[in-house]
């Protein structure tokens, strides 16, 4: 542990040998150079996630005046909302070849593409046809994006940064949501379906001048390229040989491997990297986050609030706060005791909420359900905002060598999107079953995933992609394995 502290405080970035005052200098440019074009880098990818949020927090503001001036029926705004999972899941499936076929950045070009025509589409429909096919499109494009976006942030940034920039993810994607639930109550829904658009256009203006993931490049056989780029990421003057022989050499033991397929996931070589991504996935998704963001208003109205707006700006103003300490933490307290401290949070959450339906359930005293929920809701959503949020994705980034990240990252992809699908149905039918029930189990969920973190999940902080990789995949151990 001693050893890795003083492997993350050391600098970033190495500079060629030279008088110390001029090493000096040259390092504090070739640092600032680095930071910059990361940074620039990553701003264009995140806008992916400002998209994604927008999508995500859309339906919700948008459903009175779509059900108005449509003249649509529950059922078919529900159908409306829902079909955005369907369309995640069919941009997972095909993320990862997508990605890897094509490059990150025609990945995040081709998900843009789709999701402007789904907002065309809204914007312009007549009839609920057009708008399900709309919002179908939006869903295939965050489908991709929801991968390709954490996948490049983690192939280009250094060791030392990479967890907090991987993290900015969670945070766009949580502002973009709460941007459209506050311009919801101004704006038509066809104006806030323009608004879509606009992420999407900036990124793919941003695109053109972003570089590609140098790891990607090297993988696939563009070695001169692949180098340039790595240099402009690291900054001019800064000696990147021996990142770029790690990454070679860590390649080169893939080129002599067959092509790899699906089912070669669940080899013992690659088994412990499976498990951790699909587990944090399966746990995210069933701890209950969907069920209390999307019926947050109804979960307050039902405990016995006058209104949910009320609750829903408070989960608001606590979930984007707390995102950002968690991207300010993600890499200097480790991704292990981050999850560790928001799956503890969540749990808590989900018992507080079970407490305030069986509170009102029982009778057991004025108002204390309401302030129950209230509390509830708000512990989950800044807990799962710290971490189990983001830092899931940020670990899928991380644990799968480049040779099976597309058929990986398809599958984990796909799991979180048909997770949040099957929660997001069963979920009213599992309240009128057992209110105060379903949010115990939620609960159980919340403390198993603290075991499951203990127990199974690796740290990455401050370690290269490929000692990461290294170290869960024995026949990759060798000079990686630290």
């Amino acid at each position: 542990m001693e050893q890795e502290d003083q492997e993350a405080q050391r600098p970033l970035l190495a500079t060629a040998a030279g008088s110390s005052g001029d090493g000096q200098a040259a390092a504090t440019a070739a640092s600032s150079s680095s930071i910059a074009v990361v940074v620039a880098s990553t701003a264009v990818a995140v806008a992916g996630s400002f998209e994604f949020g927008i999508s995500v927090g859309y339906s919700s503001p948008s459903q009175p005046g779509i059900m108005r001036d449509l003249d649509l029926s529950l059922a078919e705004y529900s159908v409306f909302g829902s079909i955005l999972t369907i369309g995640a899941m069919l941009g997972a499936i095909v993320s990862g070849t997508v990605a890897d076929r094509f490059g990150r950045r025609f990945a995040m070009a081709i998900s843009d593409l789709l999701c402007i025509l789904g907002y065309l589409l809204i914007t312009f429909s007549q009839n609920f046809w057009w708008l399900d096919i709309g919002r179908l499109s939006t869903g295939c494009g965050i489908g991709l994006l929801s991968y390709v976006v954490p996948v490049y942030i983690s192939e280009i940034t250094p060791k030392n940064l990479r967890g907090g920039f991987a993290t900015v993810n969670q945070f766009m994607i949580c502002c973009g949501a709460s941007l459209v639930y506050v311009l919801g109550t101004f704006i038509t829904w066809r104006a806030l379906a323009i608004i879509g658009v606009v992420p999407c256009l900036m990124q793919l203006v941003g695109l053109l001048v972003t570089p590609e993931s140098p790891r990607w490049l090297a993988r696939f056989g563009h070695p001169g390229e692949f180098e340039a780029v790595l240099q402009k990421l690291r900054g001019k003057g800064t000696d990147i040989s021996d990142e770029a022989a790690e990454i070679k050499d860590f390649t080169e033991k893939f080129q002599h491997l067959p092509k790899s397929k699906m089912l070669d996931l669940f080899q013992k070589d690659y088994i412990h990297a499976v498990t951790v991504g699909v587990g944090l996935m399966v746990l995210q998704q069933f701890g209950g986050v969907n069920a209390i963001c999307f019926y947050a208003s109804e979960i307050f109205v039902s405990a016995g609030f006058s209104s949910g707006n009320t609750g829903m700006l408070a989960m608001v103003a606590v979930q984007i706060p707390m995102t950002g300490l968690g991207v300010l933490l993600m890499d200097k307290s480790g991704r292990r005791p981050l999850l560790m401290v928001s799956a503890a949070g969540t749990c808590l959450g989900c018992l507080l909420v079970g407490l305030s339906f069986l509170a009102k359930e029982d009778h057991w005293g004025k108002d204390l359900n309401i302030w129950l929920a209230l509390a509830g809701i708000l512990i989950f959503g800044g807990s799962f905002s710290l971490g189990m949020g983001g830092i899931p994705w940020v670990i899928m980034s991380e644990i799968f060598p480049i040779n099976m990240k597309g058929a990986a990252g398809s599958l984990v992809t796909l799991v979180s999107w048909l997770g949040s699908w099957i929660v997001s149905y069963a979920f009213n039918f599992l309240l009128v079953w057992n209110s105060y029930g379903t949010f115990f189990i939620f609960a159980t969920i919340g403390g198993l995933t603290v075991v499951f973190v203990e127990r199974l999940v690796p740290e990455t902080k401050g370690r290269t992609l490929e000692e990461i990789q290294a170290s869960m995949n024995s026949s990759l151990t060798g000079p990686f394995h630290k």
